[in-house]
């Protein structure tokens, strides 16, 4: 049986989304230490571009999505949040959006993760 791949990103990306978290609650509780800077993790999406890896196409019927036009969308970043006046960097406001979007992340990653162990199960009970 082949490897597989999908059940290890899913975990790779619950990981990241765990340690992420962890640093927002960090800059949460340093949100009244003056002088403190706020940080964050580097996006999965970055990481995962290191990666080069690409999709496959191992049937005429597959779409190849290079040839399409379909291009890459990234936002800006230009954001521009405030620093309070002790000083630091952390904006509360941002810190819960980022929270928001961690939760989101990992609710994805568990319903993909439920939804392929479905259909495993499912396989299974046919296969016997």
């Amino acid at each position: 049986m082949q490897p597989i791949f999908l059940l290890d990103l899913v975990s790779r990306h619950a990981n990241w989304a765990s340690f992420r978290q962890a640093t927002i609650t960090g800059n949460i509780a340093n949100a009244n230490t003056p002088g403190y800077k706020a940080k964050d993790v580097e996006p999965f999406t970055s990481v995962l571009d290191k990666t080069h890896l690409e999709m496959a196409k191992t049937a005429d019927s597959h779409l190849d999505i290079r040839s399409n036009g379909v291009r890459d969308s990234r936002l800006n970043g230009d954001e521009t949040w405030g620093v309070t006046y002790s000083g630091n960097s952390v904006t509360l406001d941002q810190e819960m959006l980022k929270a928001g979007e961690v939760n989101r992340v990992y609710t994805l990653d568990m319903n993909i993760m439920r939804s392929f162990h479905r259909l495993m199960m499912t396989g299974l009970r046919t296969q016997g």
